[in-house]
C-alpha cells in the first residue's frame, strides 16, 4: 500500500489542533542539553547509520556492560551453567514464534511440551497436580495464597519473614484491596524459623500459611510439624523452593503440604538482568480446580490416538467472571520449556550432581572464611544449601562496593530488605556449580585485603 503524506494544510490543521504553532514547540519541552540538535526539522533530516555502523556501535554499547564481574549473588536468583542444548531447543521457530495454544488441533507439539513440563514439576515437588506456569516466583506465592482464600473462605495469611522479601511485598501489593490479614512472623536471629511464634498465630481464622526451604537466608529446614498444625487448624500449608535444591532435600509433597511454589529461573533460565522467569506452582489434587491459569492433560481422539489438551482454565476470558480463580491471562511457555529441556537433558542424576556441586562449593566458601578472616561471622549453627549470610566488621554495602572494583559481585547487604540490629554489616552470599575452586579462593583474599 503506497504511503500518502501529510500535506502542509493537513499538518497546519493538526498544530492548530494541538495549540501549537510549529513543529519545534512540539519539542519545547526537551531540555537544549538533550536535544539532539536545535530544531525539530534538523533532527528528522539527521541523516542515519548504515547496517554496518549501526551494528558496531550497539556492539560497543553492549560492550559497557560486559563488566566480566564473578557472581556471588543470590538471594533466589542464580548463576548457574545452562547446557547448549536447552538454547538450541528453545529457539527452534516451531516452539519460539508460538502463541498461547489455544487450538489443540494446530499445537499438539506446545501441548505436549507443557504437559511433559508439568510432569516434571509434579516429579520435582511431590505434588499432584501442576499447571502451565506462572509469571514467577512472586506471582506464584500470591495466585496460592488466592487459591487458600477461595478454599477456605478465610481472609489470614500468615507468612514468615525468612520467605524472599520480594515475594512478600508482592504479596502485600497484590492483596492490598482483598480486604485480608497478612500476619509476618519475624525469622529468629540467626535466620531460622520462629516455631513457636508461627504455631501460636495459627487458628480457625488462618487461611494460609507460607514458608520457604531454604529461605531468603539460604537455611534448610523441615517444616513437617507446622504442616501437621495447619491441617488440624483447617489452613492451606504452602511452601516456597528452590527448585534445584529439592534434589537433595525433603520436597514439599514429602513434608506434607497443599501447594508448592517457586521461581524456576534455576532450572535453564538465563538471569537476563531480571527476567522473564518462571513461576512454578503445584498443589494436591484436591485444589486442582482453584488454581489459575491452565492445566494441559493427555487424551485420546476418536481413533485412540494419544492427544493433548487445555482441560482446565479457569481464568476470567474462558469463564463466568464471578467464577474465575485469577486474572491470570497466560503463562511463561517459553521459560517453562526451557526448564522442561534442562531437566530433561540434565536428568535425575544430573540434578542430583549439580546440586551436590553448589552445596559443597559454599561449604568450601564458609570453611576458607573461617579459616582466613576471623573477624568475619557467620552462624555454624544451620544448615544451608548453596548461600549463607556473613556478618562483617565493615558496612556491607561499602564492602560490596569496594568488591565490584576487584571484579566480584559479592553478594547483597540484608539491610536492602531487612531492618534488624547488625543488618548494616549482614552480607548474604551465593555460591553455585560455575565457580571455581580458584574463583572461591580469590574471593576470599579479596574480601580479606576489604575487612
Amino acid at each position: 500500500m503506497s504511503f500518502i503524506s501529510v500535506t502542509d494544510a493537513q499538518r497546519a490543521e493538526m498544530l492548530n489542533t494541538c495549540g501549537a504553532s510549529s513543529i519545534d514547540d512540539l519539542f519545547a519541552d526537551i531540555p537544549h542539553s538533550l536535544a539532539p540538535s536545535p530544531s525539530a526539522k534538523e533532527f528528522f533530516n539527521t541523516d542515519g547509520l548504515s547496517e554496518l555502523e549501526t551494528l558496531t556501535e550497539c556492539e560497543q554499547l553492549a560492550e559497557a556492560n560486559n563488566t566480566r564481574l564473578i557472581s556471588f549473588l543470590g538471594g533466589g536468583f542464580y548463576d548457574h551453567f545452562i547446557p547448549a542444548a536447552v538454547d538450541a531447543i528453545t529457539s527452534r521457530s516451531e516452539f519460539y514464534t508460538a502463541y498461547t495454544p489455544y487450538q489443540p488441533e494446530l499445537s499438539q507439539g506446545t501441548l505436549q511440551a507443557i504437559y511433559e513440563y508439568q510432569s516434571l514439576i509434579c516429579r520435582l515437588t511431590g505434588m499432584e497436580v501442576s499447571n502451565a506456569s506462572l509469571y514467577d516466583g512472586g506471582t506464584a506465592i500470591v495466585e496460592a495464597c488466592k487459591m487458600a482464600l477461595a478454599a477456605t473462605d478465610r481472609r489470614v495469611v500468615v507468612i514468615d519473614t525468612g520467605v524472599n522479601p520480594i515475594y512478600g511485598k508482592m504479596l502485600k501489593s497484590h492483596t492490598v484491596n482483598l480486604g485480608i490479614d497478612i500476619v509476618e512472623i519475624d525469622a529468629m536471629y540467626n535466620g531460622t524459623l520462629d516455631r513457636e511464634a508461627i504455631n501460636s498465630s495459627i487458628d480457625g481464622k488462618t487461611a494460609a500459611v507460607v514458608l520457604q526451604n531454604p529461605n531468603f537466608f539460604g537455611i534448610i529446614d523441615d517444616h513437617s510439624d507446622i504442616v501437621d498444625k495447619c491441617k488440624n487448624a483447617g489452613a492451606i500449608a504452602i511452601q516456597s523452593v528452590n527448585p534445584l535444591a529439592l534434589a537433595l532435600i525433603k520436597s514439599p509433597g514429602e513434608q506434607g503440604f497443599d501447594i508448592a511454589v517457586g521461581e524456576g529461573q534455576p532450572l535453564g533460565i538465563p538471569l537476563s538482568f531480571g527476567g522473564p522467569y518462571l513461576g512454578i506452582i503445584g498443589a494436591n489434587k484436591s485444589l486442582a480446580r482453584k488454581m489459575p491459569g491452565r492445566i494441559v492433560a493427555k487424551t485420546t481422539d476418536a481413533s485412540g490416538r494419544d492427544g493433548f489438551v487445555l482441560s482446565l482454565q479457569a481464568r476470567e476470558q474462558h469463564i463466568r467472571r464471578e467464577k474465575a480463580t485469577s486474572n491470570i491471562c497466560s503463562n511463561e511457555a517459553l521459560c517453562a520449556l526451557r526448564a522442561h529441556a534442562y531437566l530433561s537433558l540434565i536428568g535425575k542424576q544430573g540434578l542430583v550432581d549439580v546440586a551436590t556441586l553448589c552445596r559443597n562449593k559454599a561449604a568450601y566458601l564458609r570453611e576458607r572464611i573461617k579459616e582466613s578472616i576471623p573477624s568475619i561471622r557467620m552462624y555454624d549453627d544451620v544448615p544451608t544449601f548453596n548461600e549463607f549470610v556473613i556478618e562483617l566488621p565493615i558496612n556491607a554495602g561499602t564492602c560490596v562496593e569496594i568488591m565490584l572494583r576487584k571484579g566480584f559481585a559479592a553478594g547483597i547487604p540484608i539491610r536492602k530488605y531487612y531492618n534488624y540490629e547488625g543488618a548494616d554489616k549482614a552480607l548474604l552470599v551465593a555460591v553455585t556449580e560455575k565457580r571455581t575452586r580458584a574463583e572461591i579462593d580469590a574471593f576470599v583474599d579479596a574480601l580479606r585485603e576489604v575487612v
